[in-house]
């Protein structure tokens, strides 16, 4: 669409000169400036043309066609519909209304563009540059008319995937979460079983190693007390009998 756009803009620089008051010096600098793409020499140049004859037909276009290179598209139109009747007249109404139309596709004002391309088609109905832009300004007035544009349903799926993403993101996040709450208390119970075991192992460890001892019964300890007397009595006889044989080998001694 664009390339065909700037075809027919260059088609209408070349033609201005037909459109009336081509001797204007102003005119023909302007055109100079605006074929060199120094668009804002090129505005002054027309206005100052238009201070001399503000119906040039000419300055006034060649203004339109500037604003629209400067993407100023609201000024293109009222400079455009200053000599649209002036230049249909004059045989030039179907270049006329297609820049027209080409302005509106700019603003989007896709109504206003379907009827400047019929316009210009009815001058001109071998332009196939002006039927391709009908075309499409009639399917975007179309699709607008349904509830919203190629573009404005390509940003509502966009929103829409947006809007899905984040919902799965959240669902991840509680998830892991979730994950997390559950880690962290298996991590507590596994505490709790392990201080709960090293706790009875301490108490065992204590009991082992000095705690109270077990209850023995009265006869048991009757017995043990008899054999440690009877123990006793033993090492004494022993030691009674060792000393007498060392009183008699002493005697023995003492007789010799």
């Amino acid at each position: 669409m664009m390339y065909r756009r700037l075809i027919i803009l260059m088609l209408l620089i070349v033609a201005v000169p037909a459109f009336g008051q081509t001797d204007r010096k102003e005119v023909r600098h302007g055109n100079r400036e605006f074929k060199k793409d120094v668009f804002q020499t090129a505005e002054i140049d027309y206005k100052k043309a238009l201070l001399k004859d503000s119906l040039s037909n000419a300055a006034n276009f060649n203004l339109g066609n500037t604003y629209y290179r400067m993407e100023n598209y609201s000024e293109a139109d009222r400079y455009y519909s200053a000599v649209s009747d002036s230049l249909d007249r004059a045989g030039h109404g179907a270049e006329s209304y297609f820049n027209q139309g080409d302005s509106f596709l700019k603003q989007r004002n896709w109504q206003a563009a379907v009827e400047a391309f019929k316009n210009s088609l009815r001058r001109n109905p071998d332009d196939m540059d002006a039927k391709s832009n009908l075309a499409y300004a009639q399917k975007m007035l179309q699709n607008e008319q349904q509830g919203g544009g190629g573009q404005n349903q390509d940003q509502n799926k966009q929103n829409q995937d947006q809007n899905q993403d984040q919902q799965n993101q959240d669902q991840n996040n509680d998830q892991n979460q979730d994950n997390q709450d559950q880690q962290n208390q298996n991590q507590d119970q596994n505490k709790d079983n392990n201080d709960q075991n090293q706790d009875q192992q301490d108490q065992q460890n204590q009991q082992g190693q000095g705690g109270e001892q077990p209850k023995i019964s009265p006869q048991a300890a009757q017995q043990m007390l008899q054999a440690i007397q009877e123990q006793e009595k033993q090492t004494q006889d022993k030691v009674n009998k060792e000393k007498a044989l060392k009183a008699k080998s002493k005697q023995k001694d003492k007789n010799w």
